[in-house]
């Protein structure tokens, strides 16, 4: 059969580094750190005392005020982002094909906050939980209500798969548009697990940076003393169209998505594969599926989380992946600014790779400050400064706790 065109004709975000698409991008582009010390509750006796958070988020601008208390953080964010990515979209509610339009949503943990505040509370002498409890929780919740919101009533569910949850949702959306199943998507991934559980877990793990004398500097993807990533909140969100479809109305098209590759590393619970064999196959199969060489890639926009063991596999399977085009190609990791994302980094990284082609700039890896003997730093990782270049093609990685590994292909339309 023969595949149909997708494009993304809207996108929204609410993020760290901005509560819109423009202001994000401006501040990706100065290289503007998100993180500072954490404000939502007292973090004094945590190990780590600061993340990127959302700053001046007010729901109310997206939701009833009513409305709004009925939802966790997470889905906040991902009714705020979609409402963001429609209005871009320009399209007319009246005329679109209810039963031919979608979500399809990623989401890494879900409902946290709201699970740990019930928790707290809970009293073995009195087992009272809010009504609210489950359906705040629940990882799927915020596809179903964006669906709910727009009267959606194609394919819908949510995709459950640590940091690479939002690039699975949109792979699988873009499939349901190439296959005919669907004329529109609304795509991406959310996340809100900054707060005592969520910070003091992965403390236990030691997965992030304990850098507290010096929060906008911590994450240092690539660099020698890197210390574990940063963690972020917020949301991003698309509009996948046919192409035809969008065509024939009239629409902004930002970029064309070309293809997406999935794979597993087999290989541990949540460290990576040392010689970055499943990074390699999901870049692969991604620019397979893309019907791409890989010298027609111009940009990476990396997983590169500031993890001693990750940033030092996904190199690797660069250079095992695209040869001797490794050298030319630009890479970067905007998680140096946004902090990590966790289910929804796809989403928002894949907004940052789309800007890129639209203005042929790559946006910088900030807080270089050494080299690390174990990385090949004859790549061109982007340290510090933005770049101006020809952009075609780009390819956004997420690798995710478990081995999940997802890859998406943009190109310029």
């Amino acid at each position: 059969m023969e595949f149909k065109r997708v494009v993304i004709t809207g996108v929204g975000t609410i993020n760290p580094l901005g509560n819109s698409v423009d202001e994000f991008w401006e501040n990706l582009k100065k290289g503007v750190s998100g993180a500072d010390e954490i404000s939502n509750f007292d973090a004094s006796k945590q190990k780590t005392r600061f993340a990127c958070e959302i700053k001046n988020f007010d729901p109310n601008l997206y939701l009833d005020r009513k409305e709004a208390r009925k939802y966790d953080l997470y889905t906040q964010y991902a009714l705020a982002a979609a409402k963001q990515a429609m209005e871009s979209s320009g399209l007319d509610l009246e005329k679109v094909d209810h039963d031919r339009a979608g979500v399809i949503w990623g989401a890494g943990i879900g409902g946290l906050q709201t699970f740990f505040e019930e928790a707290r509370n809970y009293n073995v002498d009195n087992p009272r939980f809010s009504p609210f409890f489950i359906p705040k929780m629940i990882a799927n919740i915020a596809g179903g209500l964006i669906s709910i919101k727009y009267q959606f009533r194609g394919p819908n569910f949510t995709t459950v798969t640590a940091c690479a949850s939002a690039t699975h949702a949109m792979i699988e959306a873009f499939n349901m548009i190439r296959l005919g199943k669907a004329k529109v998507m609304i795509t991406g991934g959310s996340e809100a697990a900054i707060n005592e559980a969520g910070v003091a877990g992965f403390n236990s793990m030691r997965a992030i940076s304990t850098r507290n004398d010096d929060p906008k500097t911590a994450s240092r993807p690539f660099d020698l003393d890197r210390d574990g990533f940063v963690m972020g909140e917020g949301a991003g969100a698309f509009i996948f169209e046919e192409y035809e479809s969008a065509k024939r109305r009239g629409a902004k098209i930002y970029a064309e998505v070309a293809g997406g590759g999935m794979s597993a590393d087999g290989y541990h619970m949540t460290a990576p594969d040392p010689e970055g064999r499943g990074a390699n196959l999901v870049m692969k199969w991604a620019l397979e599926d893309a019907e791409m060489n890989p010298e027609n890639v111009d940009y990476i926009n990396v997983h590169g989380t500031s993890t001693p063991l990750g940033d030092i596999a996904e190199p690797k399977a660069i250079i095992k992946t695209f040869g001797e085009h490794a050298y030319k190609l630009s890479i970067s990791s905007t998680k140096s600014m946004t902090g990590h994302l966790l289910g929804a980094a796809g989403a928002v990284e894949g907004i940052a790779s789309i800007l890129a082609i639209r203005d042929n700039l790559v946006p910088p890896t900030i807080n270089h400050f050494t080299d690390d003997p174990e990385i090949d730093n004859n790549l061109d990782f982007t340290f510090n400064v933005a770049k101006e270049r020809e952009i075609n093609v780009v390819i956004s990685n997420t690798f995710g706790f478990g081995g999940h590994n997802a890859t998406m292909v943009f190109k310029k339309f």
